[in-house]
């Protein structure tokens, strides 16, 4: 019996733990997307010192490779003037800056390496934020929606149909409205004389009601003409 009861325990606490994961998921959910955000930067931050180490490396074994050469060529120009002395310490120096490039490549090939590496994670992280990111828009949405249909009841529903049906009938009455309003303008304007003689002047029967530009110029040239 006692058994049992641990096992009842255990499992109305495993109910109550998933009953409260599932109540909370949403703000746990926006958490560990905020979590999993700052991680995605800090690794993008790493990448970015890594990347910053690798160029120094470079321009360090850059700096090494100009020195080899510059000093390779002071040391042919000592063996040519019989200065062996001189000539033995620069292929000295010259062997330990040798040894040093090749540190420095080494540590920049393995620096190039493994900033490749860390980039293809980083954009894979990124890519996964970001289907994180819209796969909560779309669960607040989603328990949005639940939300909204399980508040709601079944009359305040109905009610959203008949408000609709309303706003339809007031759409058409507003529509019939004005289509009303423009057949009575359009009798208006048939039954007067003023716009009878508009329309005719229009359509060129009789003269124009209207000056126009092109007559005031003409006019203006004729007068021109006169006077001279």
């Amino acid at each position: 019996m006692f058994k049992q009861l641990l096992t009842l325990m255990r499992g109305r606490t495993y109910e109550a733990q998933e009953a409260f994961s599932y109540h909370h998921a949403l703000p746990i959910l926006a958490q560990q997307v905020r979590d999993a955000a700052r991680g995605v930067e800090a690794a993008r931050r790493a990448v970015a010192v890594a990347m910053a180490q690798n160029r120094i490396e470079a321009e360090n074994a850059e700096r090494l490779s100009k020195r080899i050469a510059d000093l390779e060529t002071r040391a042919i120009a000592a063996l040519e003037k019989d200065r062996n002395d001189l000539a033995a310490e620069a292929a000295s120096s010259i062997a330990r800056l040798e040894t040093e490039l090749q540190n420095a490549r080494q540590v920049q090939s393995e620096f190039a390496t493994g900033i490749e590496r860390l980039r293809q994670a980083v954009r894979q992280s990124e890519m996964r934020l970001a289907a994180l990111r819209r796969g909560e828009r779309l669960a607040v949405a989603r328990e949005r929606t639940r939300k909204l249909t399980a508040d709601v009841p079944g009359e305040d529903l109905s009610t959203l149909a008949d408000a609709e049906a309303t706003l339809a009938r007031l759409e058409q009455r507003q529509r019939q409205s004005e289509l009303t309003a423009e057949a009575l303008a359009s009798l208006e304007a048939d039954s007067d004389p003023s716009a009878l003689v508009e329309r005719l002047a229009a359509a060129g029967c009789g003269r124009p009601l209207v000056t126009s530009a092109d007559e005031v110029l003409e006019r203006l040239r004729s007068r021109m003409n006169t006077s001279h």
